[in-house]
């Protein structure tokens, strides 16, 4: 067991993060922008995305926008992680929040550009490659949950659940640790389905993330800044 030090320096880590920051945003925009290019919808964003994207599309979309229900629904799963850890850690639940700032921002800026530039697939190549383009997107943030759970100065609050079921409970396993962490937003889909039967938001894209997205983020734990080491958390 390694001691929970830090071994990088904060201008260090806080490069690994926003760069980490920034690509996550990116691919979580990315497969909902290619999933919304597609007719019939059959692509579907990543897991958690699909689920916010659909309880947006539920509580009306116009009138409530995505960045304000990713800031909402992440606020509440950061008591949720609160209750795992079992106690109230302020400093860490003020991350979370913290780290929801910045991201709904960068989702506002991509959803509003990739919408403009990536034009509607009206063809069998263009729709492969937006496949391939929504894989990307998941695999994005696959490497960026990696990347700032390594760096941990803030993580996203479904990020930060998943890292504390992966080392409290499941010893380090990112597969495990991230099909369990699938529970609050399958319960957040259901709900939205129920409210608006509308399955525009879930397809082969968010199978994809949810069958490969925590082995991806495995993967890059070793591949990806492979000396970037879990920083101020003990590991095996």
């Amino acid at each position: 067991m390694n001691n929970a030090k830090r071994t990088i320096t904060w201008p260090v880590a806080l490069s690994y993060f926003a760069f980490s920051l920034v690509i996550n945003s990116m691919g979580n925009v990315l497969t909902i922008v290619t999933s919304q290019k597609i007719h019939p919808a059959i692509l579907g964003s990543a897991y958690w995305t699909a689920a916010q994207n659909g309880l947006n599309h539920s509580l009306n979309g116009n009138s409530t926008t995505l960045s304000l229900v990713f800031f909402v629904v992440g606020m509440l799963i950061a008591i949720l992680n609160m209750v795992l850890e079992r106690k109230i850690d302020i400093k860490r639940f003020l991350g979370n929040l913290a780290f929801m700032v910045p991201f709904s921002a960068l989702i506002s800026v991509f959803a509003n550009t990739f919408s403009k530039i990536l034009p509607v697939a009206d063809t069998w190549p263009m729709v492969t490659f937006y496949v391939f383009l929504n894989f990307f997107g998941v695999s994005l943030i696959a490497i960026a949950i990696s990347i700032y759970q390594r760096t941990n100065i803030v993580l996203h609050p479904a990020d930060d659940l998943m890292q504390v079921l992966r080392f409290k409970y499941f010893k380090g396993n990112a597969g495990i640790a991230m099909w369990v962490s699938y529970i609050p937003p399958t319960i957040i889909g259901i709900i939205a389905l129920i409210m608006v039967p509308d399955f525009t938001n879930y397809g082969i894209g968010t199978v994809f993330a949810f069958l490969f997205q925590g082995n991806i983020t495995g993967w890059a734990d070793t591949h990806i800044f492979n000396k970037l080491k879990h920083q101020g958390i003990a590991v095996d």
